[in-house]
């Protein structure tokens, strides 16, 4: 595999684009140029934090467990993978239910990421995805809680057989759009998250102060003001923590 920092010169673009290093404009901003976007869900898109604290909390109680230390281990990975981690094998399928009911009782709370209701209607003949480690249901059911439209392509914990950090995730949901990873911007806001986009050959996007313990060149505070351009994505000054 390619060292993921390493820089990528996509040849539909000709501009340094992997590991989200953009250009400069004027105004202080950064454009990273792009053809299409693959967006993490959650603190991506939509903030369901408070859900999903109240979710893992209810289940670690309800398997005698630390909650702090489960929701330390939860960020970023598949329900189904931080279930293997305090749960026995044979555990883990019903485990996985049980947290997957939960959460799917505590989305009425989920609201969209400031921006994210701007951006979103300007994808039209975009080509973007979600690509998520929740579990479809789950990941639809935030989405149409917080108001966010759902794109025509959606790959989710189901889909995949390696879950973030390893590329497949966004690898399939290049595939799946049709594009060459290094034309793509993937916006992710979890360590594991932004490994994996980085690993699959996108520009990365870190969302929120934790991507700046990542090795995202490019980080926001949100997608306030955020604007597709045709040429890619345009963040402004007002929101960029790291360029």
């Amino acid at each position: 595999m390619t060292d993921p920092l390493a820089p990528h010169h996509s040849p539909a673009r000709g501009g340094l684009l992997h590991g989200g290093q953009g250009d400069s404009t004027p105004e202080g901003g950064v454009l990273l140029r792009a053809e299409g976007l693959l967006f993490d869900n959650d603190g991506v898109l939509v903030d369901s934090e408070v859900g999903v604290e109240r979710a893992w909390t209810r289940w670690a109680l309800a398997y005698d467990l630390d909650p702090v230390e489960v929701l330390l281990a939860v960020p970023g990975r598949r329900a189904a993978d931080t279930v293997a981690l305090f749960t026995a094998p044979g555990e883990v399928p019903e485990a996985v239910a049980t947290i997957t009911r939960f959460e799917l009782e505590d989305v009425a709370g989920t609201t969209a990421v400031p921006g994210v209701l701007d951006l979103v209607p300007q994808l039209d003949g975009v080509p973007w995805a979600v690509v998520t480690s929740g579990v479809r249901a789950l990941a639809t059911a935030r989405l149409v809680a917080a108001g966010v439209p759902l794109p025509e392509v959606v790959v989710t914990a189901e889909d995949v057989t390696a879950g973030k950090p390893h590329p497949e995730p966004y690898l399939t949901g290049a595939t799946r759009l049709g594009l060459p990873p290094a034309d793509l911007v993937v916006l992710e806001d979890s360590p594991s998250g932004i490994a994996a986009g980085l690993a699959a050959g996108c520009t990365v996007l870190g969302i929120g102060e934790l991507a700046l313990e990542t090795a995202a060149r490019v980080v926001v505070r949100d997608l306030t003001g955020a604007r597709w351009t045709g040429e890619g994505l345009l963040l402004p000054a007002t929101t960029l923590l790291r360029s």
